[in-house]
């Protein structure tokens, strides 16, 4: 049997690396200062409550995946350390595992990862009205496609890593469905649920709106995840 425990996350602004300024600042334009700081603690919340969590799951060789991660071994640790440097909650608890005993696995194609960012970066850094809505025009038409590849990717990464008896964690935005292609004889512990999470972003937008089910979905992303991570699912 092999395990895995399946964390679908909230991205902080720090593991956006050169996109994270320009992110802010659109955060802060469309939703306000107010509402974006909110949305900040309950980010933070979020990560400690999964920081929480881990504190009962056992490290040892416990192989982590981490969307994102373009390489292992020498190079993956120094993208993780330069992650803890920029401030990330993610990378930092991806360190804590590591230096835990745990195993950092190559999780994704770099071609793909940098198609994708290239084009978030061309919609952010437009500098016309004009030439923003063709990048995002041009981003909305292969954005399912390019997020298929990257799911199935990961997906046969830990098909093919994950051995029987092993466990392992992935972190990956709630945006991802990489459930979907996992290998059947995988059990999965999932840690949130992926859909109240991507319901949580949905509605941020529209806070003033839908404020009580805003916050009702806010309390339970940085409530404590129930389990100890060793069990399946």
């Amino acid at each position: 049997m092999r395990t895995l425990i399946y964390v679908p996350v909230i991205h902080t602004s720090a593991d956006l690396g050169s996109l994270a300024k320009d992110v802010t600042k659109r955060g802060v334009a469309d939703l306000g200062t107010e509402v974006w700081r909110e949305h900040q603690k309950t980010v933070d919340g979020f990560w400690y409550a999964l920081s929480l969590y881990f504190n009962y799951v056992d490290e040892w060789r416990l192989k982590v995946y981490q969307d994102g991660m373009v390489a292992e071994g020498e190079i993956g640790a120094k993208i993780v350390e330069e992650g803890v440097r920029s401030g990330s909650k993610n990378y930092e608890l991806v360190a804590r595992l590591l230096k835990q005993g745990a195993i950092l696995v190559k999780t994704e194609d770099f071609n793909l990862v940098k198609e994708e960012r290239d084009r978030l970066l061309t919609i952010i850094q437009a500098k016309s009205t004009i030439q923003k809505i063709a990048a995002f025009i041009k981003y909305k038409f292969i954005k399912n496609k390019l997020l298929r590849k990257r799911d199935k990717f990961i997906a046969q990464r830990i098909n093919d890593t994950l051995d029987d008896g092993e466990r392992g964690v992935l972190f990956v935005g709630a945006v991802h469905n990489v459930k979907k292609w996992l290998a059947k004889d995988i059990q999965i512990k999932e840690v949130k649920d992926t859909r109240k999470i991507r319901e949580y972003n949905r509605l941020l937008p529209f806070y003033d709106k839908h404020r009580e089910r805003f916050e009702e979905l806010s309390r339970y992303l940085t409530a404590k995840p129930e389990g100890n991570g060793l069990a399946t699912g």
